[in-house]
């Protein structure tokens, strides 16, 4: 049953990718929304979850809190080394990208939707009505996730084919985890560490790459009012799942 509720999310998580990809002409708007998505996921999802499972204290500082900030400056330390490695090679300063930045962030997405799926599988355990409430929270923001691993992939300059690649890994993910909840259990304070660490990072991306990006390109009120609709949608999603 479990199994059969993740192939939801991975159709959902499709759908996200697809319509990034279909909405290219309007490239400051996808960033924007992604932006807000990213933001929404974080502030409303991720941290919330991090600090409710991982719930010890670090010299009076919740251990969760600590690991947000350790993943933010991770990206940002992966970042610059990359980008001073690709500089050092000749690459174009002003295309300071790096594409293993983007299929680092990809892949913690993907990592990301394995753990949504063994939560599904982990809740069906738990009862039915468990079960069916995890899975709908799970398979409603799949959409954003799907939408924003193929905008990260693509932003760092990797080719079309490795973002729909990644997509197809992301979509995949909550499957096998549910698949794989049936062998396996993941620790609390565990899962929760994971989920600080990887907010982090993903603040990062969203507030310090994809958000100037959107706005550098083509600084207008529409793309200001994408980013506020992405943090309102998610929101609405944890609000109704929650």
């Amino acid at each position: 049953m479990a199994v059969f509720v993740a192939l939801g999310a991975f159709l959902m998580t499709l759908a996200g990718g697809w319509t990034a990809q279909r909405v290219t002409d309007r490239r400051h708007l996808v960033l924007g929304l992604a932006g807000g998505l990213m933001l929404g996921v974080v502030g409303l999802d991720l941290l919330p979850e991090a600090l409710r499972a991982a719930g010890t204290e670090v010299q009076g500082v919740p251990a969760a809190l600590l690991l947000f900030l350790a993943g933010f400056l991770l990206a940002h330390l992966v970042e610059r080394l990359l980008a001073a490695r690709r500089a050092a090679h000749g690459a174009d300063e002003h295309n300071h990208r790096a594409p293993e930045v983007g299929l680092t962030a990809a892949a913690a997405m993907v990592g990301h939707s394995l753990m949504d799926g063994v939560a599904i599988g982990a809740s069906f355990q738990v009862g039915g009505g468990m079960g069916t409430a995890v899975a709908l929270a799970v398979i409603a923001h799949d959409f954003a996730d799907g939408f924003n691993t193929f905008t990260l992939t693509s932003l760092y300059g990797n080719a079309r084919r490795k973002a729909l690649a990644m997509l197809f890994a992301d979509a995949v993910a909550p499957v096998a985890g549910a698949a794989a909840s049936a062998f396996l259990t993941i620790p609390e304070h565990v899962l929760g560490g994971y989920l600080a660490l990887f907010g982090g990072a993903l603040l990062y991306l969203a507030a310090a790459e994809i958000l100037p990006e959107a706005h550098h390109e083509h600084p207008a009120r529409s793309t200001l009012l994408c980013t506020v609709a992405g943090v309102a949608f998610m929101w609405l999603v944890v609000s109704l799942t929650g």
